[in-house]
């Protein structure tokens, strides 16, 4: 029995790179880590969803929404639920094999 790479399988089970299936289940994949390190680090400062939303100045519903990927919140927002979380956020953008760096 042959083992497969996850590369594989995801190319099989869900597209190959390039197209519109995998773009789109790599958004949500990121979007779903994203909320999830919210989570986490809400969670390590023992704060509430609700005790979060008041520090960033939105409803603890949008707080939810962001964590739970179930809405595109506006970049603006997610950075100040990051500060209002005193946590560092580092970007990497990379185009045409090149890491570009500010």
């Amino acid at each position: 029995m042959k083992t497969k790479s996850l590369e594989e399988l995801t190319d099989k089970y869900i597209g190959k790179k390039g197209t519109k299936e995998r773009d789109d289940f790599e958004y949500e994949l990121r979007l779903d880590l994203l909320g999830q390190a919210i989570k986490d680090a809400r969670k390590e400062r023992h704060l509430t969803q609700e005790q979060l939303g008041k520090l960033v100045g939105v409803q603890k519903a949008q707080i939810s929404k962001i964590e739970n990927s179930t809405t595109d919140a506006r970049f603006g927002t997610i950075l100040k639920v990051f500060k209002a979380l005193e946590a560092k956020v580092n970007f990497n953008v990379n185009l045409n094999n090149r890491d570009l760096v500010y």
